[in-house]
């Protein structure tokens, strides 16, 4: 057991599989508590398990990140559960990819909902609490579609790129509070939406050596290495980054083109 998130009480979101899973059982190993929240009771439920197996402190609810109702009330049982919260992962996310003019007004509003407003309704929720308690992190999980443009996925890039501008105003508008607030933008990362992405083709294996190519090692990310960058950004080891955005990508996004 590490020493690196003692005294952290972290709220997760999306916490039940992929990234989210794997920073709350490296945070767990470095002595965090969590509250984990998930819209899949299944799966959180599973995860919760697991983790307290380890000797984990944590709590967990079922609730959806677009209800701002909800998500102050899980805060409030987050407090009750493993005290007050004094930092935040915001991990929630989901794929909405289409073209531009066959995009429609509920595909447009799911993608907005989840992907921007649900930060915002988290980071509402935990605000006051981190000004009151004399600053805290937080941390938006963001992606390398914030800053480059893949044709065909909007209008999820769209919102990735407000997550980047609410990740900035909110790091200098409470900078002076002690509020830091940072982005980390995965590329491709070997989580089960990327196995699904890939099982999409005629040929599976072909769809993976076609992404795998992309990156200029040869590979894409494990959940684990970007938790392993959630784990510095979120700890008090970098006191002095706020309203910025770490990518780790393996190169991908800085190369002009595919090798």
């Amino acid at each position: 057991m590490g020493t690196r998130l003692t005294g952290k009480r972290i709220l997760i979101t999306g916490a039940a599989q992929g990234i989210g899973l794997a920073m709350a059982k490296t945070f767990a190993r470095e002595d965090a508590s969590l509250f984990l929240i998930d819209r899949d009771g299944a799966e959180l439920a599973l995860a919760v398990d697991a983790l307290r197996q380890t000797g984990a402190t944590l709590g967990s609810a079922v609730a959806d990140i677009t209800d701002a109702g909800a998500i102050t009330a899980v805060v409030a049982q987050a407090a009750g559960e493993i005290g007050r919260l004094n930092a935040l992962v915001n991990n929630a996310g989901v794929n909405v990819f289409a073209e531009p003019l066959e995009t429609d007004d509920a595909t447009w509003n799911r993608c907005f909902d989840i992907n921007l407003k649900g930060a915002w309704n988290c980071c509402k929720a935990v605000l006051p609490g981190l000004i009151e308690q004399g600053g805290g992190p937080i941390l938006n999980i963001a992606s390398t579609h914030a800053f480059t443009i893949i044709p065909h996925t909007f209008p999820y890039p769209v919102a990735k790129h407000a997550l980047l501008g609410l990740t900035r105003s909110l790091g200098l508008e409470y900078a002076g509070r002690g509020v830091r607030v940072n982005a980390l933008a995965p590329g491709y990362v070997a989580t089960q939406k990327v196995i699904d992405y890939w099982n999409d083709f005629a040929d599976p294996e072909a769809a993976r050596a076609a992404t795998m190519k992309l990156h200029p090692g040869g590979r894409i990310a494990t959940p684990e290495e970007i938790a392993n960058a959630a784990l510095f950004m979120i700890s008090d080891e970098c006191p002095f980054m706020n309203a910025t955005c770490l990518t780790i990508d393996g190169g991908l996004s800085v190369q002009q083109h595919p090798a």
